[in-house]
């Protein structure tokens, strides 16, 4: 997908104070490309940027879908105070809205997270407020990590949520992944009745990424973006 077939969310902070785009300036993790998108914060105001799919039948997708990319928590200013993260069945255009969650927490060591919430809020320790699954490995500041987030809606209501990874290290990108479950992140099963996460289930809306931080020269990058729909 290229630039043009994202859209920035509502209400998300502006270029003032977190830069964003393309760049050949940062290593691509193995086999990536020319280019990479980069995110770099230039104050420390609180809030998030998140970007998500215009194209017909994915502004909003009628159901589920999967949304995969390589994601880094570059180094910078600090090992905290920032969280990038892919989203799936947001549930509007703006970053205020809910969303399911999947990226790097906000912690060193980081870990894998899957998080129910708003996107404004990103993603926060692995055992903060909205978190669902947390991997069971930990990973340090500037470690590329290959996720995918896969949500399918069921007929009765139930949404089911799968964290997968690929290793780079044996599949790297242009060759074909082999998609497994991020350890510690069994399959979660957002029930129609709102039981397991205590709130109803989200079962339609738009897919993208996006950059949560609370503080100065924070930095994260991501690249080989891919986005499908539920049928």
């Amino acid at each position: 997908m290229a630039l043009a077939d994202w859209t920035y969310l509502n209400g998300g902070l502006d270029i003032a104070t977190v830069d964003r785009g393309v760049t050949a300036g940062i290593a691509r993790p193995p086999g990536g490309g020319n280019f990479l998108f980069a995110f770099n914060s230039l104050t420390a105001a609180q809030g998030s940027v998140g970007l998500s799919a215009n194209l017909p039948d994915f502004a909003p997708m009628a159901k589920g879908g999967s949304i995969r990319s390589c994601l880094q928590r570059g180094p910078g200013g600090g090992p905290t105070g920032f969280s990038p993260f892919l989203f799936l069945c947001g549930q509007g255009t703006s970053v205020n809205d809910s969303a399911y969650l999947l990226g790097l927490s906000d912690d060193e060591p980081h870990r894998v997270v899957l998080r129910k919430g708003a996107v404004a809020t990103g993603l926060p320790d692995a055992d903060g407020p909205g978190v669902l699954l947390k991997s069971s490995a930990s990973f340090t500041q500037g470690t590329w990590l290959h996720l995918r987030l896969d949500v399918i809606v069921n007929a009765n209501g139930d949404v089911v949520l799968k964290a997968l990874q690929n290793d780079l290290a044996a599949h790297p990108l242009g060759t074909p992944p082999d998609w497994q479950p991020v350890p510690g992140m069994a399959d979660f099963i957002d029930d129609a009745l709102g039981i397991n996460s205590g709130s109803q289930p989200l079962t339609s809306g738009r897919g993208g990424f996006g950059f949560a931080v609370r503080d100065v020269t924070r930095r994260a990058y991501f690249d080989s973006l891919e986005l499908s729909r539920q049928v």
